[in-house]
């Protein structure tokens, strides 16, 4: 079978078929496991009644998973360039497709559910830490683009199709479905594996763990998430949630420390220095961050203010998905054509145009406006994401390829509750002060008050659409003058 291990080897510059049937079972699995992260929190008020338990316990089914996927990214990223990244992916598939079995059991309440979303989110985040380096090991630079297209085609999906494709199932099923539609995809992965996927290379098999970081490392990530999880209840005022900020802080210090004096770390920090890598993971951050806000607020209007069922909403908001699935692969086909950097900028020009398009949107606005803006969104996300993608990986050593990886996921991970934790603070905050007192829910009689405060979080998104476009400018000027620097000497 053909599977490059070089990319300087004389290739084909076409997908065959081992290609094709590799970057399928890596999508579906990364597909699935980010979805999870995502499509649970419609069915929320579900959970909450069947298990009979309060709405705030049943969010720890989403907190928990987010905690151990971010928590794990890093070492089982490191593991990957250390044992092999393919054998993590594989124990990963299982792992995540056995938790996905048990969590749809729902006869034996909230522990068992929590218990099974840790090892669901355990295999995801093996998944997620080494699908980047197989894909990026595996093919050559002038196929990277389109490779990477196709992965962060499904990785996208799965940040953004989470309410739509909820809606769509708790429509005709119960919420145990929800998980259960893993399991079949879990499976088909572990057999295309066992079939098509190559033999594993070692970069680094004599080098050892740092576990003393990956402790550091899981404390900073699951204080962080716990203090940010609370801001959007009680505000980033309250003294807990600022202490909760200082101690990951400190952890983070401690895990910096660490690692700089460690004699095989976990991730080496120079990786940072490379510019290219560092912005290329900012803008993606940064594009996670807005996405996120379509996922939360979108939901809320179109269900709570435009009083349509879950499975109506779910159709609408599938515009979003299905023009980023469409616009992925064409992306990533222009990343391998034409200059990477110019495309990425392409994409978010048309980002901060569609967050200001939501601007548009009001209480009784037409549908097909909303769909349009969606579709503009997905689009404009999927010309970004694909050639980023290759453009973060292709700029570092084959050796840290695994870590690369991982670190690019967290980068996603940590866009998506920093989006989600903004967009829902900036909403409620904005109805406060519309109001004249806190308010931690929608407001019936008064939908003026969301429409104002949806847009004006709508604004920052665009802010933040546009610092993406300038730091994606700035390292485009700077590899021109570079070249021509080079060319003159």
């Amino acid at each position: 079978m053909l599977f490059v291990q070089n990319t300087n080897s004389q290739v084909s510059n076409k997908l065959d078929k081992d290609h094709i049937c590799i970057l399928i079972a890596l999508g579906m699995l990364t597909f699935m496991s980010v979805l999870d992260g995502s499509i649970v929190n419609i069915a929320l008020p579900s959970i909450s009644k069947d298990l009979h338990i309060p709405l705030n316990q049943a969010t720890w089914t989403v907190i928990v998973y987010l905690i151990v996927i971010s928590g794990l990214l890093l070492l089982f990223g490191r593991m990957g360039d250390v044992f092999g990244k393919i054998k993590i992916f594989k124990i990963g598939t299982v792992i995540f497709t056995i938790g996905s079995f048990l969590a749809g059991i729902s006869e034996f309440g909230l522990i068992f559910l929590l218990a099974a979303r840790v090892v669901q989110a355990i295999g995801a985040s093996m998944a997620m830490a080494t699908s980047f380096g197989i894909t990026t090991s595996n093919f050559p630079a002038s196929m990277r683009a389109r490779a990477m297209s196709i992965t962060g085609m499904f990785v996208s999906l799965g940040a953004i199709a989470g309410p739509a494709i909820g809606g769509a199932i708790l429509s005709l099923l119960s919420w145990s479905y929800i998980f259960w539609v893993n399991v079949p995809f879990g499976l088909l992965t572990i057999l295309i594996g066992i079939k098509y996927f190559p033999k594993d290379t070692i970069a680094q098999p004599d080098e050892k763990i740092d576990y003393t970081g990956s402790i550091l490392f899981f404390a900073f990530i699951a204080i962080f998430f716990l203090a940010v999880n609370a801001a959007e209840v009680v505000g980033f005022q309250d003294i807990l949630v600022i202490s909760g900020l200082v101690i990951s802080i400190l952890f983070l210090i401690a895990f910096i420390k660490v690692e700089n004096v460690i004699k095989e770390p976990m991730i080496k920090l120079e990786i940072f220095k490379n510019q290219l890598y560092s912005i290329s993971l900012t803008t993606a951050f940064l594009v996670f961050a807005i996405n996120s806000y379509t996922n939360i607020l979108m939901p809320f209007y179109l269900q709570d203010l435009r009083k349509l069922t879950p499975g109506q909403a779910g159709l609408i908001l599938m515009c979003f998905p299905i023009a980023n699935f469409i616009f992925s692969p064409i992306s990533g086909w222009a990343g391998d054509k034409f200059d990477k950097e110019l495309i990425t900028l392409i994409g978010l020009a048309g980002l901060t145009l569609s967050q200001i398009g939501y601007l548009s949107i009001g209480g009784a606005s037409p549908y097909l406006l909303l769909v349009i803006t969606l579709i503009a969104n997905g689009m404009s996300s999927a010309i970004f994401m694909s050639p980023n993608n290759a453009l973060t990986m292709s700029t570092v050593p084959r050796p840290l390829l695994g870590i690369a990886g991982s670190v690019t996921a967290l980068a996603r991970n940590v866009g998506f509750i920093v989006g989600n934790t903004f967009a829902t603070t900036m909403l409620f905050i904005g109805m406060s002060q519309l109001a004249g007192y806190r308010v931690v829910n929608y407001l019936p009689k008064h939908p003026e008050y969301f429409i104002q405060s949806m847009h004006w979080s709508f604004i920052f998104a665009a802010l933040m659409s546009l610092l993406a476009f300038a730091l994606t400018l700035y390292r485009m000027l700077k590899r021109n003058a570079l070249h021509k620097y080079v060319a003159r000497n």
